[in-house]
């Protein structure tokens, strides 16, 4: 679910314009022209305009990050144009197609994606797009699960995850969950979802935030959206005690993630587009 980039600037995040209506072929030599520096080329695929990659940009130096907005009709580029992705997330489930339709063109592409072993990082609504595009069911969880609470790892050897074991608070924010989809390995859970994380080939899919930090969860709370969900999960004064919990977790938080977000990064500088 959400990241919002208010306030975060970075040289190296590139915001694709709108090319409705452009063909194809237009579209791809575009890509084309934009990898000039040969740089490997993350792509950032974002659905709502408070969520954005925020910490992993600052893990890509040796990328060159290019953002894709989809639901605002942006076409998904040529997996063969991109050596890895991250999926934001959104307040929207993965199955409202009719709102949305970009959405089944989207599970499709990541399909895809999984197929070819591009690697992938999606988030929250993210990891619901990869376990959907697995065969999973992304259904409504018992309630909302917001705010900061321990996630456990269940494999420290995990090159994206593993520097988190054996727990970690982290931010929660998602109303949906998913079964581990078939052929994935089960990653982390909380007390709240089963399934908080899982691994499939080259892909991650994370419920939680490992992106987060305090200047994130400030930028939230500048959305009403994002308030008025975090008043309704968990009160009031549950929604104003959000920033003094953020600030007593960042420390660890930021050591624990920043080694996982880093991998990530060199994995999709050595991935060669087939």
């Amino acid at each position: 679910m959400p990241v919002a980039t208010a306030g975060r600037i970075s040289g190296r995040k590139k915001e694709i314009p709108n090319r409705c209506g452009i063909a194809g072929t237009v579209a791809r030599l575009a890509w084309a022209l934009m990898s000039a520096d040969e740089r490997p080329i993350l792509l950032a695929i974002q659905h709502v305009p408070w969520e954005g990659p925020h910490r992993i940009l600052d893990a890509c130096g040796g990328l060159d990050v290019h953002t894709v907005k989809p639901l605002a009709g942006q076409p998904l580029p040529d997996h063969d144009q991109v050596a890895g992705a991250v999926v934001m997330g959104g307040p929207m489930n993965v199955d409202e197609v009719e709102a949305h339709p970009e959405l089944a063109s989207e599970r499709e592409w990541l399909a895809e994606a999984l197929r070819r072993e591009v690697p992938v990082l999606g988030i929250c609504l993210g990891a619901q797009l990869l376990a959907r595009a697995l065969g999973a069911e992304v259904r409504a969880g018992e309630g909302a699960e917001l705010g900061y609470a321990p996630v456990e790892i269940l494999d420290p050897n995990d090159s994206i995850l593993g520097a988190l074991a054996p727990s970690t608070t982290v931010l929660h924010w998602h109303g949906d969950v998913f079964d581990l989809p078939e052929g994935a390995e089960h990653l982390a859970r909380s007390e709240r979802t089963e399934v908080q994380a899982f691994r499939h080939g080259n892909a991650w899919g994370v419920l939680f935030h490992p992106e987060s930090d305090f200047a994130l969860l400030e930028a939230w709370l500048a959305v009403s959206e994002m308030v008025h969900a975090a008043c309704e999960a968990l009160g009031d004064d549950g929604a104003a005690a959000l920033p003094a919990e953020a600030e007593a977790a960042e420390a660890d938080l930021l050591a624990r993630t920043t080694l996982g977000l880093e991998a990530f990064a060199s994995l999709v500088e050595s991935h060669r587009p087939s």
